[in-house]
């Protein structure tokens, strides 16, 4: 009987890699074709010419005074309590409610010497700054509140809302908002996006 000896060659790695590489490839490719398809598009809200972004284009004072009287509103509208005239500014201060109280912090943000406005049904704290390198003034306007039917139909315009102007040295002549837009103020808004807020899903 004749031995015979049969080599085995060992299985070549070759293959077997570019079948791993190319699966791979798939992967990504299809991982990535995913993650496009489901990213949220950046949605950025640019403000109209007529407005400023309370983020962007406030000073540091003028943030400040824009958040306190956001906050200030509250305290307005309870001491209000449904009554056409809206609470005297010497009031506001005699509570230490920020920005109207006269205090260390107001001197720093610009100064503004308050008064209360009224146009029709339409009033308004008016911040007259006596800085205006520091902040600019400021115009806190509020709608009258509105009765019956009305209320809905007016609702989004008796929104209150804060308009500056950096150069007023001056009550405006009126406070509806083509006329305040004409005169040089301009209404300060927030705008979020993907930069800075995420939608929770």
């Amino acid at each position: 009987m004749s031995m015979s000896t049969q080599i085995v060659r060992p299985a070549g790695a070759g293959n077997e890699t570019l079948a791993v590489l190319a699966g791979c490839a798939l992967i990504l490719a299809v991982a990535g074709t995913v993650v496009t398809l489901r990213a949220a598009p950046a949605q950025s809200h640019a403000v109209a010419a007529h407005q400023l972004d309370a983020r962007r284009d406030l000073t540091a004072a003028e943030q400040g005074i824009y958040a306190d009287l956001r906050i200030a509103l509250e305290e307005i509208d309870a001491e209000r309590a449904g009554a056409p005239r809206l609470p005297a500014v010497a009031a506001l201060a005699d509570m230490g409610l920020p920005p109207f109280a006269q205090d260390a912090s107001s001197a720093q943000r610009g100064a503004h010497v308050w008064t209360l406005l009224a146009d029709g049904q339409t009033q308004g704290y008016l911040g007259l700054s006596a800085d205006s390198a520091v902040a600019a003034s400021v115009l806190l306007r509020v709608a009258a509140p509105a009765h019956g039917h009305d209320h809905a139909e007016h609702a989004a315009e008796d929104q209150p809302d804060i308009w500056m102007h950096r150069s007023a040295q001056a009550a405006p002549a009126a406070l509806d908002a083509a006329q305040l837009t004409r005169a040089g103020w301009r209404q300060v808004v927030a705008r979020f996006d993907a930069g800075v807020t995420r939608q929770q899903r």
